[in-house]
């Protein structure tokens, strides 16, 4: 978070039609003030989901709910549908320059969409697979993983947007293969690895997203650069969950 201005200047040299509003263009104080909204909306973010999968956890048919999402492979690809729907009203309300009510609505409908499509593997750990340790474990290394990546990507203060097309196609074959997987008939079992190149996949994520929080969003927009961070995180704690799982269950 030091002074980016001679790498902004560095950028509207080489970008003429770079945003004068995005928070590059405007001073250090601006630019802290909009990194600190934003990760404290992150960090509110991230504790509701921990109280609401918490609470979910505790209620009886959303323990049944747990339960089917998980046996259920054309459940789960409903699950996913939805899930997808509502993560693009969430995007499209939160990205909202005109009502910051709507923007919090954003924000509020995907914890609660993440709440509920980790679910069944929280569900799975807690009760069958390593138990709370093995989910704080998780939530310990992808803090740390995260922290790492945002070190990165604040001190080199380099615009990764690069990265966004490779994003696009690894989302593509990442989201085809789950699709595959869960389809009848069709004998594709994504293993430890595919957790590993997906861990890798949300790093390269968590490393966009946080780039883009200076060099993309404008100063008004800290709760949708905060969902969007939100995300990349809880894909990165979905895998390390997923193949800590997969390593408790093999011993």
């Amino acid at each position: 978070m030091q002074d980016y201005t001679n790498q902004n200047n560095q950028d509207n040299n080489q970008n003429p039609y770079a945003s004068p509003y995005s928070v590059a263009a405007q001073n250090e104080n601006v630019r802290a003030e909009f990194i600190r909204k934003t990760y404290a909306h992150l960090a509110g973010a991230i504790a509701a989901f921990a109280v609401l999968e918490w609470v979910l956890l505790q209620i009886p048919v959303f323990q049944k709910l747990a339960m089917t999402m998980a046996t259920s492979g054309s459940g789960w690809l409903i699950v996913l549908g939805l899930f997808m729907v509502a993560s693009i009203i969430a995007n499209k309300w939160a990205m909202s320059n005109t009502s910051i009510q709507k923007q919090y609505l954003g924000l509020g409908l995907y914890v609660l969409a993440e709440a509920l499509i980790f679910l069944p593997m929280i569900y799975m750990a807690s009760e069958f697979v390593g138990g709370q340790a093995l989910i704080a474990k998780a939530g310990f290394m992808t803090g740390a993983l995260v922290a790492g990546i945002t070190l990165v990507a604040f001190t080199t203060k380099k615009d990764f947007s690069m990265l966004g097309g490779f994003l696009k196609v690894g989302g593509f074959i990442a989201l085809g293969l789950i699709v595959l997987s869960y389809i009848p008939g069709v004998n594709l079992d994504l293993g430890v690895w595919f957790s590993a190149a997906m861990i890798v996949f949300a790093s390269v994520s968590v490393l966009y997203t946080t780039s883009n929080i200076i060099h993309q969003y404008n100063t008004n927009q800290y709760v949708a650069a905060s969902l969007a961070l939100f995300a990349s995180v809880a894909l990165l704690f979905w895998y390390i969950l997923r193949i800590l799982m997969a390593f408790a269950s093999s011993e």
